[in-house]
């Protein structure tokens, strides 16, 4: 190693010391004062940005031995990472502020939990996704129960922890099984030696698969692997269940294209049997369970189970076109997901959440300007054009009518059709149902203006997507 590798993985370096100095700093600051710690945690996000962008090449470098790589990939990830985790921070602030629960520690986990994004979006190796994925998952179970007066936080982040825990298990069992049949970690050396030796591609290979998929499906939150995401959704705080719906599900795809295209692409015609059932499933579940709910944060996160399915079905083609579809689906829903938790922070308020969709009744009459937001919000969800998730939905389908599966493609036309009404019953309740509160919106200004950015950004990228597809197909193309 010498010292360019070191410049290489300056993100991840210059964030671990960010982290260690806001830790600190936060120490020496009063309660009441514990807004200067939002200030440092957002300073440290913008230092991270500009890192990331004055380290960016075009081409692609792995460092330490192997287990790091530095690509456009991981470098796109990256900054959206960073602009989601920013934007989770800016929409919770006051909602702490107002609940009383605004400590340190929940931008000190938020960071952490950044820094083992980063980890899996760069990772070359097994063991190198592994310790990305355990920093991750760590701190986001201390996330969801930093509310410890809460028996529904505590409850789900135990719910969160006992699964997580044993996912974690079956990805390192199967990690070792890849690892006994190859001989080595590396997804480079890995690719390469299943394609020198095609006698490997057995069941002994196949059973390590298995269980990796098994952790991969419950990071994304799939079906049957599922159980976790709904009550930690509904159990977790709003601000929590807001981080936990957005830059994540980055490093879930990241974890996917490393393990199984990067790694295992020449096992294509396997796994991608497993992952079609899988996204297939988390399409119907997702979409038919969200109908019942009445509760908007369970309803968002069997509707994320939705989306899941959508990504996995493009990744399930095995093209480029494909691969590149799911990032660009990713980016897409994680913009509207962002803006609906954050519509849902804005109506909550000291001792209330605005949780039921009863709610929303009557918000027109309260802000016709966020009743719109949240409109176009949903609409955006819902996959109606010119909003963004519908170019999104179009794109995944393309490469799965390409792929020759025109049946699975009119399958998930059908789901959206279907998940097209819970959306709108939102919808219904903002404009045709009387206010049962009508207590004033109160948020500060800074988030306002930002609230309105992002929920006017799922029509801006609508009316001109060819950016960010292209961008994405440059990127995996």
């Amino acid at each position: 190693m010498n010292w360019m590798d070191y410049l290489v993985a300056a993100p991840e370096i210059v964030m671990l010391g960010l982290i260690c100095a806001v830790l600190i700093a936060d120490l020496f600051i009063q309660d009441e004062h514990r807004v200067r710690t939002y200030w440092l945690s957002m300073l440290a996000l913008l230092v991270l940005l500009l890192v990331l962008v004055w380290t960016g090449q075009s081409g692609s470098r792995v460092i330490f031995s192997g287990s790091y790589i530095s690509d456009p990939l991981s470098q796109i990830l990256k900054i959206s990472a960073v602009i989601f985790v920013a934007i989770s921070f800016q929409y919770s602030r006051d909602y702490l502020r107002a609940n009383e629960i605004h400590r340190g520690e929940f931008y000190v986990l938020g960071l952490i939990g950044l820094l083992g994004m980063m980890i899996m979006m760069s990772a070359n190796s097994l063991l190198t996704v592994y310790l990305g994925l355990e920093t991750l998952a760590l701190s986001l179970y201390a996330l969801v129960a930093i509310d410890r007066n809460n028996v529904n936080s505590t409850e789900a982040a135990m719910k969160y922890f006992i699964l997580g825990a044993i996912a974690s298990g079956c990805l390192l069992y199967g990690i070792s099984w890849i690892y006994g049949v190859t001989g080595s970690l590396q997804f480079t050396e890995i690719a390469a030696v299943l394609s020198a030796d095609p006698s490997l591609n057995s069941l002994p290979l196949w059973f390590g698969l298995a269980f990796l998929i098994v952790g991969i499906g419950f990071k994304f939150g799939a079906v049957p692997f599922h159980m976790w995401l709904p009550d930690v959704y509904q159990g977790a705080r709003t601000p929590v269940t807001l981080y936990l719906s957005t830059a994540p599900k980055l490093a879930a795809l990241a974890m996917f294209l490393r393990i199984l295209v990067d790694g295992l692409d020449g096992l294509h015609d396997t796994w991608a049997a497993m992952i079609m059932v899988i996204g297939v499933l988390s399409l119907l579940v997702g979409n038919f369970v969200a109908i019942a709910q009445s509760n908007i944060k369970r309803m968002l996160g069997y509707s994320t189970i939705a989306h899941v399915g959508f990504i996995l079905l493009a990744l399930f083609c095995g093209s480029e076109e494909g691969n590149a579809a799911a990032l660009f689906y990713t980016l897409t829903y994680i913009v509207a997901a962002a803006g609906s938790f954050g519509i849902v922070i804005l109506l909550s308020r000291r001792g209330y959440d605005a949780e039921n969709l009863a709610d929303f009744k009557g918000l027109n009459a309260r802000s016709p300007w966020f009743a719109m937001m949240m409109m176009f919000l949903m609409f955006s969800l819902a996959g109606v054009p010119p909003f963004i998730g519908f170019f999104g939905k179009l794109a995944v389908i393309s490469p799965v009518i390409d792929a020759g599966y025109v049946e699975l493609a009119v399958l998930m036309v059908l789901a959206s059709v279907v998940g097209a009404y819970y959306y709108l019953r939102v919808i219904w309740y903002m404009y045709f149902e009387e206010a049962e509160d009508k207590a004033v919106l109160q948020a500060s200004t800074d988030t306002r203006v930002i609230l309105s950015l992002n929920s006017l950004a799922v029509l801006a990228l609508g009316i001109v997507p060819g950016s960010l597809l292209a961008l994405c197909v440059r990127i995996l193309g």
